[in-house]
């Protein structure tokens, strides 16, 4: 048993200290996580990695009642988190009191600074949740794999599958995702 899933055990059962031995423990994991994630992320993002993880824990340890059952719960659950995060920086940005429907100029080149990484964005959400509607696993697999930025292996130990079973789910995932948002635009 992991010293993650053992601090998890302890935080089930109870014990407050847990929640204050887990952080040190999966922060660098996290933070590798977020940094991937954001790397993918459009020019002039506001949002660093470290505050991505920051924020992300906050929502996980803020509530005194969450169970987790195990390792693969949690970061499922961080994933989740990221995920979310991301979207409502996203809706955030787009909304029309933040000049939403307005695109950066960059004055150095004179290039517009794509604004449409949020659409995209928010286009894939809205689809991952017709997705996990249908295929709740394979929905987890996608949020892994882009919103935590994982590899399949990390992914397939995750979800306790096999590594042609992720292969095969992402495979399939993403031409789903692909269908249903050309689809929807």
């Amino acid at each position: 048993m992991s010293d993650v899933t053992r601090i998890l055990n302890d935080i089930e059962r109870g014990d407050a200290q847990a929640a204050n031995d887990l952080l040190p423990l999966v922060y660098e994991e996290l933070r590798k996580l977020a940094a991937a994630k954001m790397a993918n992320e459009a020019p002039g993002q506001t949002l660093q990695p470290t505050a991505l993880v920051h924020e992300a824990w906050l929502r996980l340890a803020g509530d005194e009642y969450k169970q987790w059952d195990g390792r693969a719960h949690f970061f499922g659950a961080a994933a989740e988190a990221m995920r979310r995060i991301l979207v409502d920086n996203a809706r955030r940005k787009k909304a029309l009191r933040h000049g939403g429907g307005q695109q950066r100029v960059d004055i150095q080149d004179v290039d517009l600074a794509g604004a449409l990484e949020d659409d995209q964005l928010l286009a894939l959400n809205d689809a991952l949740d017709r997705l996990a509607a249908r295929d709740k696993p394979k929905a987890d697999l996608v949020k892994l794999r882009y919103f935590s930025g994982m590899t399949i292996e990390e992914a397939a130990r995750v979800l306790n599958i096999s590594e042609p079973t992720a292969k095969r789910w992402w495979a399939y995932a993403r031409a789903w995702l692909f269908a249903e948002i050309q689809t929807a635009n």
